[in-house]
């Protein structure tokens, strides 16, 4: 059995045609049908008693070198060393790799050819005792190595990894196999949501709900949704935006302090930073504020970050950046003043507004008010400049439909982002909680979506309603989890903290 089907499990680059890579797999088939004409079908089997993993067997005689461990383990080989008699190969579970020394005279001579036949892939029991070689290597010499599944494709050789971004992204389940660090980044990003969960229900008191994904109004923000159509209720629904408006009702129900973290979906441009179906958290709490929600955010971010790396220094694609708490503020009007060279402090009218936006060349500027042209010239000028971590304040009545009015000057409201890297990775406001002037906001809301407008907010009289019932002030706030722990894990786009990231199907 060791012939010419043995010619791939090799320990070093090898480049391939496709027509090679196809017959390749055709004696990964080959291989299969002996093995099954044998009896020794690899799918058969249900189970291996693992007793320990590649990262305990190390750890465990290290600390006790004399002690004679027998250990069980399982997982995939990544690497494959024939030397005549003896052979050795790279076992790679979830906890790491460790290596293992195969003996003809230790398994006998038929199971030592069948172990021959085997390939970079496969996945393998293997039970013994382990010993340090020569080389200084903990290892696990076999007693028995058993194939509990046969890897049918050819992966990538172990020193030029997955490359193709496409190709990583579609099939995730090879580029967590072949590049290193991908797993922790995933690892990562489970230690970061975990840490957010419990610093907001043990630390500050939040409580955990769930609220409708399919939903008749897609509000809370201001975004194009998906569309489906429920066909009992011969009803056409959309995929959430948002949850924000579901999370005050409960509020308006007693509930003081509520979060939600989960999927949320936008029928929108993609690029390093957008995928359609993202992670966000939103959270609110009664008799809170503006500022309330402004410690949160960095307390969140704060501790996500500790999480992940154990310091709240982080370097992101080359540039670094401090998250401890506190953080700088700053309105949308100082940034223009100082980045644009506009006061708008100084512009009453929409027509001083338009004049001042015309070296600027903001399309249609003609028909916007100087609100919208306040939060159009910030955008184009000013958030390429706000490395950060600060916070914006100050937005436009016109760009924030839920907002409270700042009582100073209600043209603005009591509404905060949160930059860093020049992204936006938090809203928060003090929510309107005033029903008449909410109904306004939305009939005005109601008047661009009908004009065109696919992203403006759309008529919610239910939540108008339970205003009318009466909600307590309160302080809310939206994270885009996804970005933060892009950040945290100097990942350069989206799609590598996302597991399976949207893709257009391949033909």
């Amino acid at each position: 059995m060791n012939d010419e089907l043995n010619n791939e499990n090799i320990d070093a680059p090898i480049e391939v045609t496709a027509e090679e890579l196809n017959e390749l797999r055709k004696v990964r088939r080959e291989k299969l049908s002996r093995l099954r004409e044998a009896g020794r079908d690899p799918f058969v089997r249900e189970s291996w008693d693992v007793t320990d993993t590649s990262a305990g067997v190390i750890a465990r005689f290290e600390t006790d070198e004399e002690a004679e461990l027998h250990v069980s383990v399982a997982g995939r080989i990544r690497a494959f060393r024939h030397m005549g008699k003896a052979s050795f190969i790279d076992l790679y579970d979830a906890a790491g790799k460790i290596q293992v020394y195969v003996r003809k005279d230790a398994l006998g001579d038929e199971e030592y050819e069948w172990f021959l036949t085997y390939d970079i892939g496969d996945i393998v029991g293997v039970t013994g005792t382990v010993f340090r070689t020569r080389h200084g290597e903990v290892s696990i010499k076999a007693e028995q190595v058993a194939l509990l599944s046969k890897s049918l494709q050819i992966l990538p050789n172990k020193w030029q990894g997955l490359k193709d971004n496409d190709l990583r992204y579609r099939q995730r389940y090879v580029d967590l196999i072949v590049n290193d660090g991908v797993r922790e980044t995933f690892v990562k990003r489970a230690k970061i949501i975990r840490e957010i969960r419990r610093y907001l229900e043990d630390d500050e008191g939040f409580l955990d709900v769930d609220t409708p994904i399919l939903t008749v109004i897609a509000g809370g923000a201001n975004a194009r949704p998906f569309e489906t159509h429920h066909n009992t209720l011969d009803l056409d629904m959309k995929l959430r935006i948002s949850n924000e408006l579901y999370l005050k009702r409960l509020i308006v129900g007693g509930f003081e302090r509520v979060y939600e973290l989960g999927k949320m979906f936008r029928n929108e441009g993609m690029d390093k930073n957008h995928n359609p179906e993202y992670t966000g958290m939103e959270l609110y709490q009664a008799y809170g504020q503006m500022e309330d929600v402004m410690r949160l955010t960095e307390q969140v971010v704060y501790r996500a970050a500790l999480a992940a790396n154990g310091t709240a220094q982080i370097t992101y694609q080359g540039k670094t950046f401090d998250l401890t708490p506190p953080w700088p503020r700053a309105s949308m009007t100082e940034l223009i003043r100082q980045y644009a060279g506009v006061d708008f402090d100084a512009l009453e009218t929409d027509e001083e507004a338009r004049e001042a936006a015309k070296p600027f060349h903001i399309e249609d500027a003609a028909k916007l008010s100087r609100g919208k042209l306040l939060a159009e010239i910030f955008e184009a000028v000013c958030e390429d400049h706000l490395d950060g971590p600060i916070f914006v304040t100050g937005h436009p009545v016109e760009i924030s439909p839920l907002s409270k009015r700042d009582p100073k000057d209600p043209r603005v409201t009591r509404r905060f982002e949160a930059y860093v890297n020049t992204w936006e990775i938090a809203n928060g406001f003090s929510e309107l909680n005033d029903p008449i002037d909410q109904y306004e906001r939305f009939r005005a809301q109601q008047a661009q979506l009908s004009a065109g407008d696919d992203e403006a907010h759309p008529m919610d009289e239910d939540f108008v309603n339970a205003l009318e019932v009466g909600m307590p002030p309160t302080g809310g706030l939206g994270i885009g989890v996804d970005r933060v722990i892009m950040l945290l894990t100097d990942a350069p786009s989206i799609r590598d903290v996302i597991l399976f990231p949207t893709m257009k199907p391949q033909e």
